[in-house]
């Protein structure tokens, strides 16, 4: 702006306006070019704006508005939001501005178009795939969003009531003026290890017992109605359980009937989880952990057992044995001829390790008398 004498010149460049006021009192909107305004005592006042794509303070606008109604529409595009809406702004056609419920916001429109779309979140908290796409940079303040996995279930709670189950995707919310969570629920089979847990049995004798169940979630609704950590509540009626079981037992009952223990504890837990939406499918001992001095007498009491049983299958060896040989040897008696041929299979069993024998049957009588004479089960009879 240049002053000449009584005259002032002002230049508005294309993508611009100027607000001339005089005395604080707006006169126009001077459109671009070079203008030259009389101002004989300097009471003119020009303010100049960028108006491509560009936004007009509130303030200022409530009060030309105020003064000039006409001005303001031609010029400017208010948006203003109410409780439960949101608006997206767009100039020239892209999404530049997120509003939240109760914002007032003005924009230039003599160079700019300007949309406007308003979205009722009152009546439906979901953020549409083509929104959620318009608001990416402005989301995380205004939206809430959640995948659920296809092995998972996804409970929509707004303002701590559960709207409905959603199904395995990705799904948007819009936050503003309320609370929105997204639970979600695994379905997967899960091991739950319960550690050991340290008990006395019916004969007073301390062990620790470590166990294992396999859980698996069938009613998420009812679950989170009735349950407020799965795995804790499992572990905790697991112990009362097991406490129970091993309390009513001996020590031998305890290592000797485990099938019976695993189907009780199944029996007993199963019982009161039934309305709870939880299944369990597998319980049962994993680890019995007795002390030092009592796991020693069990190991010497098995090893005696162990040795008991050795000695009594080689006494049922040996007596097997002799009762075979006490079958051969009536055999023998009663057919010379067996006799013969095992005599002779014990010769040849002796020629193989020994290099040379010597037999000498005496009175000339040959190898028939030796073979005769050499075993006799009966005295000769005198000639």
């Amino acid at each position: 702006m240049t002053w000449h004498l009584l005259m002032k010149t002002l230049t508005v460049k294309d993508g611009e306006r100027a607000l001339l006021t005089r005395n604080g009192r707006l006169e126009g909107v001077l459109e671009p070019g070079r203008h030259r305004l009389f101002d004989l005592r300097r009471q003119l006042t020009a303010e100049i704006f960028s108006v491509v794509r560009a936004e007009f303070p509130a303030e200022r606008y409530a009060v030309l508005k105020a003064a000039r109604p006409d001005l303001a529409a031609e010029l400017f595009e208010a948006v203003e939001t109410k409780a439960n809406e949101i608006a997206i702004v767009s100039l020239d056609g892209r999404p530049v501005h997120l509003m939240t419920p109760w914002q007032a916001r003005v924009y230039w429109k003599v160079a700019t178009s300007v949309d406007v779309e308003r979205i009722d979140v009152a009546s439906d908290p979901r953020v549409t795939a083509r929104h959620l796409a318009m608001i990416e940079r402005n989301r995380p303040t205004i939206v809430t969003e959640a995948v659920v996995e296809n092995h998972e279930a996804g409970l929509l709670y707004v303002e701590g009531r559960l709207v409905e189950r959603l199904a395995p995707g990705r799904h948007a919310f819009w936050i503003a003026g309320r609370k929105i969570e997204v639970k979600r629920l695994d379905l997967r089979p899960q091991a739950v290890e319960i550690t050991a847990q340290e008990m006395l049995t019916r004969d007073r004798i301390a062990l620790r017992v470590t166990l294992t169940a396999f859980r698996r979630i069938v009613d998420p609704e009812r679950v989170v109605a009735a349950v407020p950590d799965v795995d804790a509540w499992l572990y905790r009626l697991v112990q009362f359980a097991i406490r129970e079981a091993v309390a009513g037992r001996t020590l031998d009952e305890v290592l000797s009937a485990k099938a019976a223990l695993d189907a009780e504890l199944r029996d007993y837990v199963r019982e009161r989880i039934a309305d709870s939406g939880v299944e369990v499918s597998e319980l049962g001992v994993k680890d019995v952990i007795l002390p030092g001095e009592i796991r020693e007498l069990v190991n010497k009491v098995v090893e005696a057992e162990r040795v008991a049983k050795a000695n009594l299958i080689r006494r049922q060896e040996e007596t097997a044995a002799t009762r075979s040989l006490l079958n051969t040897a009536k055999l023998m008696e009663e057919n010379p001829l067996l006799l013969r041929l095992k005599e002779l299979e014990s010769l040849e069993r002796l020629v193989e390790k020994v290099g040379r024998i010597d037999l000498h049957a005496g009175d000339g009588q040959g190898f028939d008398a030796l073979l005769t004479k050499l075993v006799r089960f009966k005295p000769a009879e005198n000639a």
